[in-house]
């Protein structure tokens, strides 16, 4: 069978991996090829390293040709559903092709624990995953990172909850903010969540006040080919999008830095809120009661009620705001403590005038001689409206 053809025949039968093993001239061992919905991912194995590479669907079969003529690979492997297929050059470069029927896939969980659907399936490439160091170059789960892997998958089906209810068909583009990105492996994360499982274009915007996480997050985007992915150095409070801003982002906005990204959020009118809050410092150095000095007597105590305060209110003046509003235990990526998560989802009403959300603000302010930053902020924004 003439090598052409052999290929054509694997590729029609819709692989979902390939791989190029046997080399006699190419500098790599094996190539391990998997099909993404938009791309082929490629991992290119030396004896010690790793290297990645994307290929678009229309350009897959003219790879493998090369691949196996000039680079000198003599054998191909590929899986579909329900076989696996083999191409074969012997000695003297007659072209084998064969296929048999499979009843596993390759790279499939191994483990009984793992029967739950996760959103990132095991056996994918994901390569935001893999630089994390949760899935190995073939897509398995590094067992020391199964707990970072469900945490992973946990931050995404909070979104995935709120994103399914609402049809964004109609919607060209989803615009989102990731308010202090850091690293951003998240924010690659989310990327291919929205482009890749849920196939909405999106264009993310990753902002970080340190000039040397933005240009390497950056490079990364460029690495992955995440073309509407781009970082920017900026400071949460005063930053001005360019356009219609859908989701806002923030993990571990220390302290009043929070309360800026939501002010932000509610401002824009965003319709998504996703925001882990960490060291919520403010009002511990405010509380003041002479009814419940119980909770302010004991230093640990009041630390914990300062922040539970702080989210309660957040979450209460969103509400206020026209935002159906959620505190959702969540476990951190980096550290064992669970935290909150505030998740809110603009419901298009509106502020709601003399609410009771904003009466209990103002109780517990009232108690508690508190002067919370989102309020002020809010009010602010209030005085401005009203000019």
């Amino acid at each position: 069978m003439e090598l052409l053809n052999a290929i054509t025949t694997v590729l029609q039968s819709d692989v979902y991996k390939l791989v190029l093993s046997n080399p006699k001239a190419s500098k790599y061992i094996k190539e391990d090829i998997v099909k993404l919905p938009m791309k082929f991912q490629l991992s290119r194995y030396t004896s010690t390293q790793v290297f990645h590479a994307q290929i678009d669907h229309g350009g897959i079969e003219a790879y493998l040709l090369e691949a196996m003529q000039s680079s000198g690979y003599q054998q191909l492997n590929a899986w579909d559903n329900s076989s696996e297929h083999f191409i074969r050059i012997t000695k003297k470069g007659k072209v084998l092709y064969s296929k048999r029927r499979c009843e596993s896939r390759p790279a499939t969980p191994v483990s009984h624990n793992r029967e739950k659907s996760y959103i990132f399936k095991e056996g994918t490439i994901i390569p935001p995953l893999v630089d994390m160091g949760v899935f190995s170059e073939s897509g398995k789960i590094i067992k020391p990172m199964y707990d970072k892997y469900r945490q992973v998958n946990r931050f995404i089906e909070l979104i995935d909850d709120e994103i399914k209810r609402t049809n964004h068909a109609e919607q060209d583009t989803f615009n989102i903010i990731d308010f202090g990105c850091g690293k951003s492996y998240l924010t690659f994360v989310i990327y291919y969540y929205f482009v890749y499982i849920r196939k909405i274009n999106v264009n993310i915007v990753g902002l970080d006040l340190k000039a040397d996480v933005i240009e390497r997050c950056n490079k990364t985007a460029a690495k992955y080919d995440y073309t509407n992915l781009r970082f920017e150095l900026g400071d949460i409070n005063g930053y001005q999008p360019s356009q219609r801003v859908d989701m806002v982002i923030s993990l571990h906005a220390c302290d009043t830095a929070t309360d800026h990204v939501i002010f932000n959020a509610i401002q824009w009118k965003a319709k998504y809120i996703f925001s882990v809050p960490c060291c919520q410092h403010e009002l511990n150095k405010q509380m003041r009661t002479e009814n419940y000095t119980i909770l302010t007597r004991y230093g640990l105590v009041q630390e914990r009620i300062a922040a539970l305060m702080t989210d309660a209110i957040r979450a209460n003046l969103l509400e206020h705001y026209g935002y159906k509003t959620q505190l959702v235990e969540f476990v951190d990526f980096d550290h064992t403590p669970k935290n909150i998560l505030i998740r809110a989802v603009n419901m298009g009403r509106g502020i709601r005038d003399s609410s009771s959300f904003m009466r209990e603000v103002l109780a517990l302010m009232n108690e508690y001689n508190l002067h919370p930053t989102l309020f002020e902020l809010l009010g602010h924004l209030n005085n401005e409206n009203n000019t």
